[in-house]
């Protein structure tokens, strides 16, 4: 695939500072690009490599603009990174047009399913009875859509990402399980991605809900009727319990944990490999990692814990004979 300047600051915008007729070829990282690629400056840190980048072009914000006209072409735009984002979305668009059937041969689609006419459904896919695929959606290999689930407009499915299996319901019986029947369903909005071997359970009544624009990494489990707001996005290996809702332009880092029926306010970043175990009425960002440490230290750190309760009520008796 090639795409002249010209064409992409027609089609993306920015200022271009170079010769519109430059021919690109590929995308690359500013260190490792050749002279028919393009490539991106975001953070100014990295400045030194601007001027050593055999890049054919360098798309920068307006505070290196001149550094980067002296090297050769750039293009520059308030947002490297948002306009490296949309370049990523144009170059793929060129590289997808017109492969391979919209349904692939090997997946299995029910009858009673609907699937809009420009969504893509890819190899050994199932899409099961009443579930609902949106316009543009493009489910990729082995992806499983239960049955009445539906999944919005321009969403990506992964490999692997399983929506609609039963949520982890069971009664205790006299020392066994008795399984509770999840009946509701998921839905999913419009723009959601969803990473390879992600699974989002069904609800057990009502319906595990995921708004528009929801960004999820692979591996993560989601459990019955948790909500998950508009814009919010996790990283790989998160682990959401029943019915915790989730509010919008969240951010959860990987392997961080969210407890059952909490609630987490909009605008809540949680760092990786946090537990939640209480709900988030505040924004911010908050954390709750124990520090890595040599061994023999964490094991004296970890039995000093176990005594800060009772630490904590000796002091409280100290302060009282004060």
């Amino acid at each position: 695939m090639q795409l002249r300047l010209a064409d992409i600051v027609q089609s993306l915008g920015g200022e271009l500072r170079g010769d519109p007729q430059c021919v690109i070829e590929g995308i690359a990282p500013l260190e490792s690009a050749q002279p028919g690629q393009i490539a991106f400056l975001a953070n100014p840190k990295y400045r030194q490599q601007l001027a050593a980048s055999r890049a054919g072009c360098v798309i920068v914000g307006a505070a290196l603009a001149d550094e980067a006209q002296q090297r050769g072409d750039c293009i520059v735009t308030p947002d490297p990174y948002l306009y490296y984002a949309r370049l990523t979305q144009l170059w793929k668009r060129g590289l997808a047009a017109g492969t391979g059937p919209a349904i692939h041969p090997s997946a299995v689609v029910d009858p009673e399913a609907v699937v809009d006419a420009t969504a893509r459904i890819g190899p050994l896919c199932v899409v099961e009875r009443g579930a609902r695929i949106g316009a543009g959606t493009v489910l990729t290999a082995r992806v499983n859509v239960g049955e009445r689930c539906t999944v919005g407009e321009r969403c990506i499915l992964h490999p692997g990402v399983v929506i609609g299996a039963d949520g982890f319901g069971f009664a205790p019986d006299k020392g066994a399980w008795v399984k509770i029947e999840q009946l509701g369903a998921v839905r999913i909005g419009d723009d959601v991605e969803i990473g390879a071997n992600t699974c989002i359970d069904r609800g057990a009544l009502g319906d595990t809900v995921i708004e528009d624009g929801v960004k999820l990494d692979n591996l993560i489990q989601i459990a019955h009727n948790v909500r998950i707001g508009k814009h919010t996005a996790m990283a790989g290996c998160v682990g959401v319990a029943g019915s915790a809702t989730i509010g919008a332009h969240c951010t959860v880092g990987g392997s961080a944990g969210i407890l059952g029926h909490l609630t987490i306010a909009d605008h809540v970043h949680i760092s990786s490999f946090t537990l939640v175990t209480r709900s988030i009425h505040e924004p911010g960002q908050y954390t709750g990692v124990f520090p890595i440490d040599d061994n023999a230290s964490w094991e004296k750190n970890a039995a000093t814990l176990r005594q800060l309760h009772k630490l904590r009520e000796r002091v409280k008796a100290l302060e009282k004979k004060t």
